[in-house]
């Protein structure tokens, strides 16, 4: 069996959910499916059981597919650590960096690893449903493209495009995704998805019929509007779903919003925990004045550190604490909170004060931690993962947190995903909203955040089945591109 590609028309367009839905249909179908990206910019990534670190999407997606996360199915991610300058993981691990002047010269090596390690995956999968990463007609990137059309005109596979018509303009984002491409390119677009539409379907018909005939490929369905489906961004919190979803809750919690943010997915099961309300923020003024704040992690910690100061936040922190108020600080977010941070490695900053809330020292080293770690706290079983070049060593009156440190109201940890432990979470909510002087519980009969995850993706898969021509995306992914298709 073959494989097809799952391209947007934009960033955002929602062909990572899209993607993971189409995983988990083809999966009923009794087939046995692996998710693919070629090449992922994100710094919300995830420890693999082996010990990898892939995209935190396609970690989503092979959970959709019922298969081991691994390191194939990501085998290039760029983490950015600053305008110009991207971490490179290759299979899974350190690789090096590579700069804005490098990004069309040093990418010849990582094409090949990128398409070795596809080849190979096929080999052990029925179908691989790969993503593409921001938009295909990309054409000052496309000569050396490994990601989109270069890896569907290696392995000669048709690509399905997902328009976002919240947005406005999809069908002109559509027609123009085609007539950018060359003839040999268009040969593989197969056909349109129309994703994210609220309101009567009749009156997009005409268009979609007119589409169609414009470009003559299909419109293989239109994918409504899912509210309550936000899991796992690719992005960072800019692009954090389950901002619309949230409703007003006794609780409130303030997450820093670092520029360089990563793996904020730390706080997804606090915006699902009922009567709980997540804000995103750079205002010191909600920092000083909500519930519990969050310190998330960062790919850059001494910069970040350096812009949450800019903005007075530091003095934010610091009247929360004299007033007993609760601050967690989860990787970079924890690394802030020491009294000195040493980082040769990551910033190149060499000794730089910390916020000094906690009697810790932070040390940065060449060897990247990558680890799945298991734990206890307050007789609560939590699972985590790391991913860290900084550790933290105390030196002062401190109350052990997980691989942490607690001191009065402040908290740190490197871990990330323990809030991702439903008794977990909700053991330190409960112990966190009494010292913010909040009376909070849990909803009685509340679903764990694994279950609301699960039910996201059956969702996403209901929908495909219900709203997209099954049968042409299942000849498809079986069967490759049709020949002979109109060219613009």
């Amino acid at each position: 069996m073959r494989g097809l590609l799952i391209a947007g028309t934009t960033s955002d367009a929602g062909k990572s959910l899209v993607t993971a839905g189409i995983c988990r249909w083809l999966a009923r179908q009794g087939l046995r499916v692996a998710p693919f990206k070629a090449q992922n910019m994100s710094n919300n990534s995830m420890v693999c059981a082996d010990g990898a670190e892939i995209g935190r999407a396609q970690w989503l997606q092979a959970r959709a597919a019922g298969v081991e996360p691994e390191a194939a199915m990501n085998p290039v991610l760029l983490k950015p650590g600053s305008d110009s300058r991207s971490h490179v993981i290759a299979l899974g691990k350190p690789f090096g960096t590579l700069e804005a002047g490098e990004y069309a010269t040093g990418r010849k090596a990582l094409a090949q690893l990128a398409f070795d390690t596809f080849e190979e995956l096929r080999t052990r999968f029925d179908v691989v449903v790969c993503e593409g990463a921001g938009s295909p007609a990309e054409i000052n990137l496309r000569a050396r493209d490994y990601v989109n059309l270069g890896l569907a005109r290696r392995f000669d596979l048709p690509v399905l495009v997902v328009g976002d018509i919240d947005r406005g303009g999809v069908l002109a984002a559509m027609y123009g995704t085609q007539a950018l491409l060359d003839p040999p390119d268009q040969g593989l677009l197969s056909g349109w998805i129309v994703n994210k539409f609220r309101g009567d379907i009749r009156l997009l018909r005409p268009g979609l019929d007119r589409i169609a005939d414009l470009t003559g490929r299909p419109v293989l369905g239109v994918l409504p509007w899912l509210d309550g489906v936000w899991i796992d961004s690719e992005d960072a919190l800019a692009a954090a779903g389950w901002r619309r979803e949230q409703r007003g809750g006794s609780l409130r919690v303030a997450v820093v919003r670092f520029p360089r943010a990563s793996n904020a997915t730390d706080v997804d099961a606090l915006a699902a925990e009922p009567g709980v309300s997540v804000q995103l923020t750079a205002d010191p003024d909600v920092v000083r004045t909500s519930d519990i704040v969050v310190l998330p992690g960062t790919r850059a910690t001494v910069d970040d550190l350096s812009w949450l100061r800019a903005r007075g936040i530091d003095g934010a922190l610091n009247d929360r604490v004299r007033n007993g108020r609760p601050v967690l600080g989860i990787c970079g977010g924890y690394q802030m909170l020491a009294e000195e941070i040493r980082d040769d490695v990551e910033s190149g900053a060499g000794v730089v004060p910390g916020l000094g809330l906690l009697p810790t020292t932070v040390s940065f080293t060449q060897e990247k931690v990558l680890a799945r770690p298991v734990g206890r706290w307050r007789g609560h079983e939590v699972e985590a993962y790391e991913i860290h070049h900084g550790s933290a060593t105390a030196h002062g009156e401190a109350e052990p947190f997980l691989d942490g440190w607690r001191r009065g109201p402040v908290w740190g940890t490197t871990w990330h995903g323990t809030l991702d432990n439903d008794g977990f979470r909700r053991a330190w909510l409960i112990e966190a909203a009494a010292q913010a002087g909040v009376t909070w519980s849990p909803s009685p009969g509340a679903p764990g955040f694994a279950a609301l995850r699960e039910s996201m993706l059956d969702r996403l898969a209901d929908a495909v089945a219900e709203h997209l021509d099954t049968e042409a995306l299942l000849r498809l992914a079986t069967s490759g591109a049709p020949s002979g298709q109109r060219i613009l």
